[in-house]
């Protein structure tokens, strides 16, 4: 039997944990290890991504709610205005809705339930690099794949809302691409939360399957936050959901002013913090209940 928490073994490679000084100290320019592999596990990512195109195109197709909901939306403020929505309003949200969606998602949920479940987490843990770090290179590799899909939909909502649509604060177009990273980090973040719950629980996939439906409410997924009741929005603001696609989306179709945008922006990257310590938290917990078998 192998135990990933037996203090015997000395594994434990989250940050700041005890770990085998052959594994824990800098190379020789003074980089943590980790930092000096990741290009690699990037490029390994990339690699797998084109390998399995089929299942990348798969992802991209199971995407497409936004473009459903658009057609839904379009078709009901042709008779008039939803709010401060007309028609080409909601025309922009959805489309900037399915591009940052496309370049936010993350499925390491799937990756961590899959492999705590069968044990080969093991081999993962036997590597200088903690899992989560060669989970979030994978997925990063899978980035040029996306940013492929997303540009001509990214084009299509130029042309077709015209650039009334897209905000002419140039702070907020330098900070958009930073809230996309922070909406990822808080889906990847969230993600391995949830996957490591499989460490206590049978599997953690249904527990996601609720994150998932939230999500879809109160992120602005399926419908403008703004449309919502006013104590509802409200409290949607409290929730990491509407950081993860809402508030990214509305920053660049200009329906945020710079100063909420930058105090939103701050809310977000709070929550990535500490989702990340509470991902920290949780699987250093988990890994002290993790055993693996080998023949």
């Amino acid at each position: 039997m192998w135990d990933a928490g037996a203090p015997s073994r000395g594994i434990d490679y989250l940050p700041g944990v005890r770990a085998p000084a052959a594994t824990a100290k800098p190379d020789r320019r003074g980089r943590p290890r980790w930092l000096r592999a990741a290009p690699t596990l990037v490029r390994v990512g990339f690699a797998e991504s084109v390998a399995y195109r089929a299942e990348m195109l798969v992802w991209l197709l199971s995407t497409t709610m936004p473009l459903v909901m658009l057609a839904l939306m379009t078709a009901v403020a042709r008779e008039g205005p939803i709010g401060r929505f007309s028609a080409r309003d909601f025309t922009a949200y959805y489309l900037a809705a399915l591009v940052v969606r496309l370049l936010s998602g993350a499925w390491v949920i799937w990756e961590v339930n899959f492999e705590i479940r069968q044990g080969t987490l093991a081999y993962r843990l036997l590597r200088p690099i903690h899992p989560l770090v060669a989970y979030a290179c994978e997925n990063v590799g899978a980035m040029p794949l996306r940013l492929l899909a997303a540009l001509p939909i990214a084009a299509g909502a130029v042309w077709a809302g015209g650039t009334g649509h897209l905000t002419r604060d140039p702070l907020l177009l330098a900070a958009f691409p930073l809230s996309v990273v922070g909406a990822w980090l808080i889906t990847f973040l969230a993600m391995a939360i949830i996957g490591a719950l499989a460490f206590r629980v049978e599997s953690s996939g249904s527990i996601f399957e609720v994150w998932l439906g939230l999500f879809g409410v109160f992120s602005g997924y399926l419908i403008p936050l703004e449309l919502f009741p006013s104590w509802l929005a409200q409290a949607a603001r409290f929730l990491p959901f509407r950081y993860m696609l809402g508030f990214p989306v509305e920053m660049v179709i200009g329906m945020t002013p710079r100063g909420a945008a930058l105090r939103e922006l701050a809310i977000q990257w709070l929550f990535v913090v500490l989702l990340a310590l509470a991902a920290r938290a949780t699987w250093r917990a988990g890994l002290r209940r993790f055993a693996a078998y080998g023949g």
